[in-house]
């Protein structure tokens, strides 16, 4: 009897009641939900990390790209520069070289006159030669001249400060400014002196109205920088050509090839000749810088040579 007591008592305590198991249950329930709670929120953390890994990768190859792409165009307009400043500073250089052979040639050529004994060649420097209404060259004057193209003439000893100086030009973009005319003999200045007068006198002009409105633009027959080929008309005979960019080329530049504005605005009254800013001549380098320093035009600097020495 007490042994079935026992076993039926020992049944009784292994016995586990509804409620229990039920709650064993639920909990078991809750910690797989838990667990399925934090798997999935550690893979929409894993996945947004994985995102931002690769918003970060890509943010820095654009990055890197860009960085690339500005350091080569730096770079690519850095060796523009350069090789600007490299062909400005070859060009510079050359035209430095140019301008150094000019200048030794000038001064080896100064001292080569020709006929010396011509009264009109002023300090037995053939560049300074003048020919005005007071310095009339003979009709047989001659000198050896060099072809600028096919129908234009220059002195020989010159023609090379002319066609550095043209190239030069063309070079710094100035590419509307031709040779209208450059040696004239003085048969030929005679033509022209005589046509212009009877052109006049057609007019109603008399003999002395037309002489003296000839002379305005016109020089009488070996009166003119033209018979001693150095000289040259740009453009058309007009004075709208000082409203050229060449015209301000050749006031800044001209000097340096030896150039100068024969007949300048300010000495119509001393060179007795109307302004011509188309009309340029060559007096050498040195000449033509303290021509322009002194503001002087031909003929007052050779009188200053006459009162205060030989030149530059």
């Amino acid at each position: 009897m007490n042994k079935k007591v026992n076993e039926k008592s020992d049944k009784m305590i292994h016995y586990k009641p509804k409620k229990t198991l039920k709650k064993q249950t639920n909990r078991k329930i809750s910690a797989r939900m838990k667990r399925k709670i934090i798997r999935k929120l550690i893979q929409k953390i894993f996945s947004v990390l994985i995102i931002l890994l690769l918003l970060f990768i890509i943010f820095k190859i654009a990055t890197s790209n860009h960085t690339s792409e500005t350091t080569a165009e730096g770079t690519s307009k850095e060796n523009t520069i350069l090789e600007e400043d490299s062909q400005s500073n070859g060009n510079d250089l050359s035209r430095n070289s140019n301008m150094n052979l000019l200048d030794r040639e000038n001064d080896e050529n100064s001292g080569n006159t020709g006929n010396q004994s011509d009264p009109f060649i002023i300090n037995n420097d053939w560049r300074l030669t003048l020919a005005n209404y007071e310095n009339i060259i003979p009709e047989n004057f001659e000198i050896e001249l060099a072809n600028i193209d096919e129908e234009r003439q220059f002195d020989a000893r010159a023609i090379q400060y002319l066609n550095q100086m043209m190239e030069d030009m063309r070079n710094d973009g100035i590419t509307n400014i031709w040779i209208q005319s450059a040696y004239r003999s003085v048969k030929k200045q005679k033509e022209l002196y005589n046509n212009s007068i009877n052109k006049y006198l057609k007019q109603g002009k008399t003999q002395e109205e037309a002489e003296k409105l000839t002379l305005e633009y016109i020089n009488k027959p070996g009166a003119s920088d033209h018979n001693l080929g150095l000289a040259v008309d740009f453009n058309y005979v007009d004075e709208s050509f000082e409203d050229l960019k060449g015209f301000e080329w050749l006031q800044q530049n001209a000097e340096k090839y030896g150039f100068v504005l024969r007949y300048p605005k300010d000495k119509e009254k001393i060179t007795k000749i109307k302004y011509e800013p188309w009309h340029w001549r060559f007096v050498g380098q040195e000449h033509a810088k303290k021509m322009n320093e002194l503001n002087m035009c031909l003929e007052e600097y050779v009188d200053y040579l006459a009162n205060f020495g030989d030149g530059p």
